[in-house]
């Protein structure tokens, strides 16, 4: 009995994550919940099951990043999924090129990494006449040339990925782009329950709508005529024949006031499914300029 308490603890403490130790998930995973134990793991799929069946508290995913853009993997998931959306956050990139020790900056000839990685340091590449090699992930390029040793191959990594393979960081911040910054979505097997009056928040659902002429347009009325902002949204094509889109969409508010009640009222009347995937706080890196609610019901 001592020994299942103990299991449930170290769950209840742990925060999964796709990919290596020393990751840029890693460093996120570490920078929003620094009292919790992060985990590897191989595939989204994979750090989603993780929660799901109780083996930790909370799944970090990665959704967007303010260069390469969308990440897809992710959207094949969430219809499937019992999990439910209870925060965000956004994660600086800071690309450090790692070394074994030793190792000076004109002595590596290659450098191992993420492909996104590579293209988002390409101007220092070029800047120094090293040749890219694409390798599977960030921080497994910088175990690989840890473990190889070999003094004319680096890898572009995170320092906790430096510091956790004991590399030498021979340059930071490399990247061409310093607005370089993914956002994230942190799962749970429990809904987030915010106070919107007091707290600003978002709410994430997918739906799809029925096929007939102006569906879309019809459904998504209801939040123009009740003054709801549509944060984000994206379809994918859905069925055997691909006949049917399906949509991801975010917007600002929370179910229980009222503007947003009545959209969803409208966007359910036009569609054939809905789901809703978690109401949660707006992450202060996006809070300009908002105040809260002064009137019940608003």
């Amino acid at each position: 009995m001592a020994k299942a308490k103990a299991g449930r603890s170290r769950a209840g403490n742990t925060v999964a994550f796709q990919g290596e130790a020393g990751a840029n998930s890693d460093m996120a995973c570490r920078a929003a919940f620094p009292y919790m134990t992060t985990l590897p793991c191989p595939t989204f799929e994979a750090a989603m099951a993780t929660v799901q069946a109780g083996r930790a508290e909370l799944a970090m995913i990665p959704v967007e990043n303010s260069i390469a853009g969308r990440v897809a993997d992710l959207h094949s998931l969430l219809p499937h999924t019992k999990l439910k959306i209870v925060a965000e956050h956004f994660q600086r990139v800071e690309h450090c090129l790692v070394a074994v020790p030793g190792v000076t900056l004109k002595s590596i000839k290659t450098v191992k990494s993420h492909v996104q990685a590579l293209s988002q340091c390409r101007n220092f590449l070029r800047k120094h006449r090293l040749q890219p090699l694409v390798h599977a992930d960030t921080a497994g390029a910088a175990r690989e040339i840890a473990e190889v040793g070999d003094k004319e191959v680096a890898a572009i990594a995170s320092s906790l990925a430096a510091r956790i393979y004991g590399l030498k960081v021979l340059a930071r911040n490399i990247e061409d782009a310093d607005h370089n910054t993914t956002r994230m979505l942190v799962f749970s097997r429990e809904e987030a329950r915010p106070d919107w009056r007091t707290v600003p928040c978002m709410t994430a659902f997918l739906f799809r709508v029925k096929s007939v002429p102006a569906a879309l347009y019809k459904a998504l009325g209801g939040f123009a005529t009740n003054g709801v902002n549509i944060v984000k949204l994206e379809s994918y094509l859905s069925g055997p024949n691909f006949e049917q889109a399906q949509f991801y969409a975010e917007v600002e508010g929370h179910p229980e006031q009222r503007g947003l009640k009545l959209a969803l009222e409208e966007l359910g009347f036009f569609s054939e499914e809905l789901k809703m995937l978690g109401t949660f706080p707006t992450n202060p890196f996006r809070r300009k300029g908002w105040s809260a609610p002064t009137r019940p019901g608003t």
